[in-house]
């Protein structure tokens, strides 16, 4: 289970990744502006606004690797508090982003799937 926990952890990760690429380098390019739904002009008044967002999900991104390269050397408690905490963040962001604009909720679930189902396969891992 520690294997799956791992590979789901990764690919929230590549994820988190890619969020910041879009909100930190992309922000106004026509492709990105879509996946978001904002004008161009949407985009110019928030660039800084996604710019700071982009980073905080680059530096979820980083707990989640530091943690997996922790679990891979051997130091299990360390990786996998760090695994969890992200996650943990990821999936909570998620749920406030759900919430708090309800016509985002298939963002939501796109978003915090992969947390979700990392910390379920971190949790049965860890119970072995």
């Amino acid at each position: 289970m520690m294997l799956a926990s791992q590979f789901l952890a990764l690919l929230a990760a590549l994820l988190h990744v890619y969020i910041f690429a879009l909100e930190t380098l992309w922000w106004e390019r026509p492709a990105t502006r879509k996946v978001f739904g904002t004008s161009a002009a949407d985009a110019r008044a928030t660039r800084t606004l996604a710019f700071n967002q982009g980073f905080y999900n680059l530096f979820l991104a980083l707990a989640v690797l530091a943690g997996l390269a922790f679990q891979l050397a051997g130091q299990l408690a360390v990786g996998s508090t760090l695994v969890f905490t992200g996650l943990g963040s990821m999936l909570l962001a998620a749920l406030v982003l759900g919430i708090s604009s309800p016509e985002k909720s298939s963002t939501a679930l796109k978003q915090g799937a992969l947390p979700l189902l990392g910390l379920i396969a971190l949790a049965l891992g860890l119970l072995r």
